[in-house]
């Protein structure tokens, strides 16, 4: 996935003190009327109304018909695809990105609950995988038919063993061949002591959560830094969506995390998707997924700029067909 340079001062246009009720967008939906979700709490709709083609770049399947190899992993209940299909009715996206969850060991079987969700959704969706260096090019390849564009690495947990980190770099050249990035799900500490790293991958690199940055540290943490140079060099994405550990503030304004999402979109409006991280695997009391997607008008207060995030920048970065 090349960079494509775009100017930036186009989506920022009105951005800086635009008001959250002028924003052009912020109408509810009747047609999305009010109703649970499961593994979400509230039923009302957001303020925020998604343009047509809006995508969740980040979300999470969990279904028993394909079940964990890892011994003693936790299944999260009622997060099957046709429960996440209610948060796609209730918030107004029709896109999505299938990443699949840590729990599952990195081999193709353990990705098929992610290409059963792709298969399922057809061209609505695209697909995140977990490998291993052990993995086949015929299998790489079964994944790139099945809708993979990405590879993660999920290691945010304090003592990652040194040998996980150093799968990334040669599995990016492998993937890099695809046309495929890695994900990088890793605490901001991690990302400053692998900041050698990050300039040696030849693929594009998508951080996931905005890079975990501490708070209150925000946006004065190291790791802010390196991810913004990076994100200069054109390669790089950032996934706006909120981490629970990242906010000591917490619901439902999220202040401290909205400062690192508007710092974000203010310098590189053209290499930010966002994402909703349903069904919260990590949080036993569910947030209200309407208050995190009415967080964009905070981080996004004009309305091109969000149809950029959520429309444009995950057709680029996914390969979903353009819109209009």
């Amino acid at each position: 996935m090349s960079g494509h340079p775009i100017g930036r001062r186009t989506f920022l246009t009105g951005a800086g003190v635009a008001a959250f009720a002028a924003a052009g967008a912020l109408h509810v939906k009747e047609s999305r009327a009010q109703q649970p979700v499961p593994n979400s709490s509230g039923t009302e709709a957001p303020k925020l109304r998604a343009p047509a083609g809006a995508c969740d770049c980040h979300h999470h399947i969990y279904d028993a018909r394909f079940p964990f190899s890892q011994q003693g992993a936790r299944m999260v209940p009622d997060a099957h695809l046709v429960d996440y299909r209610l948060l796609q009715r209730r918030i107004g996206t029709t896109r999505s990105v299938v990443v699949t969850p840590a729990p599952y060991p990195a081999s193709v079987a353990d990705n098929k609950v992610t290409l059963d969700a792709i298969a399922q959704s057809r061209a609505n969706a695209r697909g995140v995988a977990i490998i291993s260096p052990t993995i086949t090019d015929a299998e790489l390849k079964t994944l790139a038919d099945g809708g993979i564009r990405g590879i993660r690495f999920s290691l945010a947990t304090a003592n990652t063993p040194t040998p996980a980190i150093d799968m990334i770099e040669p599995l990016s050249k492998r993937v890099n061949a695809l046309g495929w990035h890695v994900q990088i799900n890793m605490t901001a500490e991690q990302i400053v002591a692998a900041g050698d790293l990050w300039n040696r991958l030849p693929s594009a690199i998508v951080f996931d959560h905005m890079g975990h940055m501490p708070q209150p540290m925000g946006i004065d943490h190291p790791a802010f830094t390196i991810v913004r140079r990076l994100v200069d060099k054109g390669r790089t994405w950032v996934k706006l969506s909120v981490t629970y550990d990242s906010s000591k503030v917490g619901p439902p304004t999220y202040a401290d995390v909205n400062k690192v999402g508007r710092a974000y979109v203010q310098a590189a409006p053209e290499r930010m998707v966002w994402g909703s991280n349903w069904p919260h695997p990590n949080e036993t009391n569910k947030p209200n997924d309407a208050v995190l997607f009415d967080l964009l008008a905070e981080w996004a207060p004009n309305e091109a700029t969000r149809h950029r995030i959520l429309v444009e920048n995950p057709e680029t970065l996914y390969g979903f067909t353009k819109s209009g």
